[in-house]
């Protein structure tokens, strides 16, 4: 038998911390294309580090034809645009318009802000390292933080 109490429970505790940052987070993406998905999204294509829908998709764990649902969405706002694949011209790129990286860069400080409150319980060092270890348990490197923030910032010179 394990050790494990119900205060140790993970699922339960990582349901709680979920809940919590939607309410918090939630309302601060209500008019953004797709929500938080649309904004997840828009940090990858920001970020540059997806080119394509597939690899898009691929990283945030949507299907692919809800993905393109979602790109549609953000074209449609001027967010976003496909561009041709230089390097393969069967496939296109999802590029930030000059809105799109004004959108993100805006979102990223009242995101940031919801986030700290939702980890109010922990003091700075702990939230850093809080964000090391669920990359780390995740396996993934984040789709948003306070870097990629300063970097958008600073891009835009704001």
């Amino acid at each position: 038998m394990s050790d494990v109490t119900p205060a140790d429970d993970l699922g339960a505790a990582l349901g709680q911390l979920l809940r919590a940052y939607a309410d918090v987070v939630g309302p601060k993406l209500a008019g953004f294309p797709q929500g938080a998905r649309g904004y997840q999204t828009m940090c990858e294509v920001v970020g540059g580090r997806q080119p394509s829908q597939a690899a898009l998709a691929a990283q945030l764990g949507i299907d692919r034809t809800m993905m393109t649902y979602l790109i549609d969405d953000l074209v449609a706002a001027g967010l976003v645009e496909r561009r041709p694949d230089p390097d393969d011209r069967r496939r296109r790129r999802v590029v930030a318009t000059g809105k799109g990286t004004a959108a993100v860069s805006e979102l990223c400080g009242e995101v940031t802000e919801a986030e700290q409150s939702v980890l109010g319980a922990l003091d700075e060092q702990e939230r850093a390292l809080f964000r090391t270890l669920l990359r780390k348990a995740a396996g993934n490197g984040p789709a948003h933080t306070a870097e990629a923030c300063s970097i958008v910032t600073g891009a835009l010179g704001i």
